[in-house]
């Protein structure tokens, strides 16, 4: 009786893992920076220059598209959409050079 349970056990770890394996697969070919995440919630107090771009200055993914509600926040007064919060780690590392894209589509 205990090789049987030992037999079951193992079976059903095996099974888990497999099932891991094939759903980790297929989220996997259509990975985006953000994929996984929860959509963030537009902040509409931000009060800066407004932000005309359409996409995420870091990743480059459509804003209002399949991430939902761009992560809004203001950034030295200039207001600032990414397609999702996790972007803001990388906007942070070089802010700058975002702002710079963010005020270019501004004067188009």
């Amino acid at each position: 009786m205990k090789k049987l349970t030992q037999c079951l056990l193992l079976a059903a770890c095996a099974f888990g893992a497999l099932a891991f394996a094939a759903t980790a697969t297929a989220a996997d070919s259509s990975m985006s920076c953000c994929s996984g995440m929860t959509t963030a919630v537009a902040d509409t107090s931000t009060n800066g220059v407004p932000d005309l771009l359409k996409t995420c200055p870091v990743s480059g993914e459509k804003l209002d598209g399949d991430m939902g509600a761009p992560y809004v926040f203001s950034y030295q007064g200039q207001e600032v959409k990414l397609c999702c919060k996790s972007c803001k780690k990388d906007f942070d590392k070089n802010p700058d050079k975002y702002i710079k894209l963010i005020r270019a589509a501004d004067k188009k």
